[in-house]
């Protein structure tokens, strides 16, 4: 009999694409696993609430949620299996800038993602690191998604940073030109991973054993498959998406390798992670990195695949 799991993602988006994948191609069901992936908005409570809560097992988010929950109240939160090693976010212009800088910036109005804290503190370290001071762009934060493209559309902002799809929706209705990847800009970093408590960890190693397994054959399966074989795979998920849309979309991702090859969520990326949030503000002391990752599980499921 399989065993029965709901995993939470933030958002629905084809960034996530090895989480649909793995449902899609079996790899989780090959594992004795019945796994479905639903949007937080959908299932009714955030991903870090419903795992405390106990409502969900394994979640699917960003790192810096546990540093933030840690920071915060002190409650853990373990991360397993990394899952996107980029930012999966793209800056775009109502026109082209072929020569874009990060100082046209300056002076200008960002409608940004207000769903998660990460993207905007990848945007403020980016900034940075090309001598802009954050305090010089306007970055609006309060509106969700759809409005804030709605909002742009309609002539509102100067950019817009958003995930795929709506960016390569925008682009082919010759709404906005892509000026930067976030993905590039921020450079390698375990932007996304499996996560679950450590209680759950302990009581059922053997289910994130599986599904860790899983994860890892689907992470070979997309190294291994162009733009339009993923798109046909997990075009069931996305059914309002067309598919030369999600294909251009997956490609943009793969072209700049947003998804990770392996489980192994390393020390390096977390420590620029941990330094992103940190001089950005949102946590005011980082975490061992022993503390919220653990590596036993990933390191021995690569070890069999050998």
């Amino acid at each position: 009999m399989s065993r029965r799991l709901t995993v939470l993602m933030p958002f629905q988006t084809p960034f996530y694409t090895p989480l649909a994948a793995g449902v899609a191609l079996g790899h989780f069901e090959e594992q004795g696993l019945d796994v479905t992936a639903v949007p937080a908005p959908v299932f009714g409570r955030p991903t870090m609430d419903a795992l405390l809560g106990g409502d969900i097992e394994i979640s699917l988010g960003g790192l810096m949620r546990s540093f933030e929950l840690a920071d915060r109240t002190g409650q853990i939160v373990v991360h397993f299996a990394e899952v996107c090693s980029r930012n999966g976010f793209f800056l775009v212009a109502r026109e082209p800038r072929p020569d874009f800088r990060w100082t046209d910036l300056v002076g200008r109005t960002v409608l940004s993602f207000a769903e998660a804290p990460t993207p905007w503190q990848c945007m403020l370290t980016v900034l940075r690191r090309h001598g802009v001071d954050p305090a010089r762009v306007k970055i609006e934060r309060h509106r969700p998604g759809p409005e804030a493209v709605a909002a742009f559309v309609r002539g509102e902002g100067d950019f817009l940073e958003q995930p795929q799809p709506a960016i390569e929706r925008l682009v082919a209705e010759g709404a906005a030109h892509i000026v930067a990847s976030m993905g590039e800009a921020t450079g390698p970093l375990p932007f996304s991973s499996y996560m679950t408590t450590p209680e759950f960890l302990a009581r059922e190693p053997d289910v994130v054993a599986r599904f860790t397994r899983a994860a890892y054959r689907t992470q070979r399966w997309l190294a291994e498959h162009d733009a339009a074989a993923v798109a046909r795979a997990i075009a069931p998920a996305f059914p309002e998406t067309e598919r030369p849309l999600l294909e251009r979309a997956v490609g943009r991702y793969l072209a700049q390798h947003t998804w990770a090859r392996d489980p192994l969520l390393r020390r390096e990326g977390f420590d620029h992670l941990e330094r992103i949030l940190l001089d950005g503000g949102l946590i005011r002391r980082g975490r061992p990195y022993e503390v919220l990752v653990n590596t036993a599980i990933a390191r021995s499921v690569m070890a069999e695949a050998r």
